[in-house]
């Protein structure tokens, strides 16, 4: 059985018996609806997922009846373009000037109840 942990492309092998060549992608089966996934080589390896190497994978058959789905990666999906990390560094940014700008508690009496939420409460330290 292989663990699920992230891995860098080319660093498992292929699932086929015998077969000692790099996994290159992933086969993942759906049999509710008797379909397989071919795709990318996945970030980790997945107990019910098959690496397979690049032979294999074009040599692929299946069942009668059943389809293939051949999900090929483009430079574009490859990861964040700069919209994305802008965007995100926009939301970060926006937090925290939010965090600034939030008023300050009162002071409370010592042993005050500040809030209570089920059987816990918040007491102020003094």
């Amino acid at each position: 059985m292989r663990s699920s942990q992230p891995v860098r492309r080319g660093s498992r092998g292929c699932s086929r018996a015998s077969c000692r060549k790099p996994a290159l992608r992933t086969l993942t089966y759906i049999y509710a609806d008797s379909t397989a996934i071919l795709g990318e080589l996945a970030t980790f390896a997945e107990p019910h997922a098959y690496d397979l190497c690049l032979e294999h994978s074009e040599k692929l058959t299946l069942p009668n009846g059943w389809t293939v789905i051949k999900a090929e990666a483009s430079d574009h999906e490859a990861g964040p373009n700069n919209d994305d990390i802008m965007a995100i560094a926009d939301a970060v940014r926006e937090v925290g000037s939010m965090k600034a700008q939030a008023p300050t508690i009162a002071s409370t009496p010592a042993g005050a109840e500040i809030g209570r939420r089920g059987h816990l409460r918040a007491i102020p330290s003094q």
